[in-house]
């Protein structure tokens, strides 16, 4: 008896929106409006009275000077924390790839140096990494401060982004190596044509949480007195004391920033998801 045949479901054009990228930061805008007008309410009752000044903080993001607008001191920040961020994210990916295939490989010693860099990375702190870059191999190897930052974001974040390459590749199966393998594909073909975008729909979102974190990593590097917009914002607040305000921007800026890297990464991912 042939047993009945279900018809298939249309494929889901669309995300739905309570499940979307979108929601979430539309979610997550609210809930920090509301926190902000809570503590701006609970500061300015009682004895908790704070001055607020939030009139001297627009010259810090925007000024208009000598008939002609410039970036603030944290637009400023912004700039170099993006630059770091941006160059970080493709070292973390290149780094993250190379080690998860050299994890996959036959070669022992290829398996034991990648899985020592894994351990080391993972379970040191991203500070004391940067620390060990600028102070000790900086003076040896004349790295400066940007690129000591660069190669401990990069270093870091890369370690993560290994494991999600190589589960994005042990999620491709087996037998589509083989059906490549016996259509003649070269090495190359088969991992340019068959592999990387069957992995890419499975290790595209835990990318996009990666690339988000190391914006946020990339916070640290003012321990090196890398003026970034976290560092800007001390300095600014050290010559003000307009403490909650300034701390107030520059989080709003970080959540711009990784509101619109979401959303970037969620309309590329509906691109790639196969039907």
């Amino acid at each position: 008896m042939i047993p009945p045949t279900c018809p298939l479901l249309p494929p889901e054009k669309r995300i739905p929106f309570f499940r979307s990228a979108r929601f979430d930061i539309l979610l997550f805008i609210v809930v920090l409006l509301l926190s902000g007008l809570v503590f701006h309410l609970l500061m300015d009752s009682g004895e908790a009275q704070y001055p607020w000044d939030w009139e001297t903080v627009p010259q810090y993001i925007i000024s208009h000077a000598d008939g002609h607008w410039q970036a603030g001191l944290l637009l400023q920040g912004l700039g170099i924390t993006l630059q770091i961020a941006a160059v970080s994210l493709v070292g973390a990916f290149f780094v993250g790839l190379v080690t998860a295939l050299l994890r996959r490989s036959d070669a022992p010693a290829a398996r034991f140096l990648a899985t020592l860099y894994l351990e080391v990375s993972r379970n040191t702190p991203l500070l004391i990494q940067i620390f060990f870059i600028y102070f000790v191999l900086g003076p040896v190897l004349g790295i400066n401060r940007f690129w000591a930052a660069v190669l401990s974001l990069s270093c870091f974040d890369g370690a993560y982004a290994a494991e999600i390459f190589r589960s994005g590749i042990e999620s491709v199966g087996r037998g589509q190596f083989e059906a490549a393998k016996s259509l003649g594909l070269s090495p190359w073909i088969t991992w340019q044509k068959v592999i990387i975008p069957l992995a890419l729909r499975n290790i595209l979102p835990p990318l996009a949480s990666q690339s988000i974190s190391l914006v946020k990593d990339s916070a640290l590097v003012g321990a090196i007195a890398i003026f970034d917009l976290t560092q800007q914002g001390k300095m600014i607040i050290a010559d003000t004391y307009l403490t909650f305000e300034i701390w107030l921007v520059v989080g709003a800026i970080y959540i711009a920033v990784t509101a619109v890297l979401s959303l970037t990464v969620s309309v590329i991912e509906s691109r790639v998801r196969l039907p």
